[in-house]
C-alpha cells in the first residue's frame, strides 16, 4: 500500500479504473519514487495514453499496454505508441509482452485502439437495435453469423455493464456520427444485470426486469437481415478509416488483433478477408482490403 515499494522497479503497469484524473494521480505518485529510467505502462482500454502521461516530469516513459479479459486466456496485448512515448518505452513494452508469451500489436494512440474500437462499434449497434425495439434474442441471433465466441450482451455482462457503458460513451465522444451511446445501457448498468442465471451460474435467459428497462419486443425496428448487413458494412467502414488514419500498419494487424483479442473465428482468416468475401468492403468503400492500393507500403 506504500508507493515507495515501487522504488526499485524498472517497469510498472497501472490498471486502475478508467478515469483520466485517477490514472494521472497514480502515475504522478509513482514517478516520485521510481528511477528516471523506469517505464510506466497503462492498461487503459479507451483513454488517451498521451493524456495519461501529460502531467509527468518525463512523459516519454509512458506507453500503452492493453490486456484483454480474461487476461490469463486472451493472448493479445495492444502496445500503444503515443506521440510522447519514447522508442525505449515501446521497445521495452514489446519485449515484456514477448516474455509474458503474449502476441503484441503496435497501435497508435487513438480512441479504442483496434479491438475496442471495433467491439465498441459492434456493441453500440447492438444496443441501437435494442433501443429501436428489437429483442435481445433477435439482435444476438442477427449477429451470430459473425461467429464470435460471445454475443454482444453476454460480452457486456462479462466486462461489466458500467464498463461497457463507459466505453460506448468514450467512443461516442470520439465520433458521435459513427458510434452509438445508449441511455438504456446506463439504466441497465444501474440495475446491475442483464442475464438471468440459475443457482449454478448457468445462463437461463434475459432478466425480466432488464427487458422491462429497455421496453422492447420482437418484431419492432429493423429486420435481422438489416441489422446484420448494417453491422458488417459499418465494420468495413471503420476498418478502412483505421487504416487511413494509420492506427496500425496493415489490414493483417487488425486481423491478428481481432483473432487474438476478441476471439474472431480463426478459420475465417481474419475480419478483413471476411468483409471482402461478404461484399461489405465493396458496399462500404467500393474496394477490397487486400487490394495493393489499400494495403499500401509504409517505410
Amino acid at each position: 500500500m506504500d508507493y515507495a515499494a515501487f522504488s526499485d522497479c524498472d517497469w510498472v503497469i497501472e490498471a486502475v479504473f478508467e478515469e483520466l484524473e485517477i490514472k494521472q494521480q497514480v502515475f504522478a505518485k509513482i514517478e516520485e519514487h521510481v528511477s528516471e529510467e523506469c517505464i510506466l505502462a497503462t492498461n487503459t482500454s479507451s483513454l488517451s495514453v498521451e493524456a495519461i502521461g501529460s502531467k509527468l516530469k518525463n512523459p516519454g516513459r509512458v506507453v500503452g499496454f492493453h490486456f484483454f479479459n480474461p487476461v490469463a486466456v486472451m493472448p493479445l496485448v495492444e502496445v500503444v505508441r503515443a506521440p510522447i512515448s519514447s522508442e525505449e518505452s515501446v521497445a521495452t513494452a514489446m519485449e515484456v509482452a514477448k516474455r509474458l508469451k503474449k502476441t503484441a500489436v503496435i497501435t497508435s494512440d487513438s480512441a479504442g485502439f483496434v479491438v475496442n474500437r471495433l467491439l465498441g462499434y459492434l456493441l453500440g449497434e447492438a444496443m441501437r437495435a435494442v433501443d429501436e425495439g428489437a429483442s435481445f434474442e433477435q439482435v444476438a441471433e442477427a449477429i451470430a453469423p459473425l461467429g464470435l465466441p460471445m454475443n454482444p450482451f453476454d460480452l457486456l455482462e462479462l466486462v461489466g455493464l458500467k464498463v461497457g457503458a463507459h466505453v460506448l460513451d468514450s467512443m461516442h465522444a470520439f465520433n458521435a456520427d459513427r458510434f452509438y451511446a445508449s441511455e438504456n445501457l446506463h439504466k441497465l448498468a444501474e440495475y446491475g444485470k442483464l442475464l438471468e442465471r440459475d443457482a449454478k451460474g448457468k445462463i437461463k435467459g434475459y432478466d425480466k426486469k432488464a427487458i422491462e428497462i429497455v421496453g422492447n419486443a420482437a418484431g419492432k425496428g429493423r429486420s435481422s437481415d438489416e441489422i446484420f448487413e448494417a453491422v458488417n458494412v459499418g465494420l468495413a467502414k471503420e476498418v478502412k478509416l483505421m487504416l487511413d488514419e494509420g492506427v496500425v500498419h496493415s489490414p493483417m494487424d487488425i486481423d491478428l488483433s481481432m483473432i487474438m483479442g476478441a476471439g474472431w473465428p480463426f478459420h475465417l482468416g481474419g475480419i478483413t478477408p471476411y468483409l471482402d468475401r461478404s461484399g461489405s468492403s465493396e458496399k462500404a468503400f467500393g474496394g477490397s482490403f487486400h487490394d495493393p492500393m489499400i494495403i499500401g507500403v509504409r517505410d
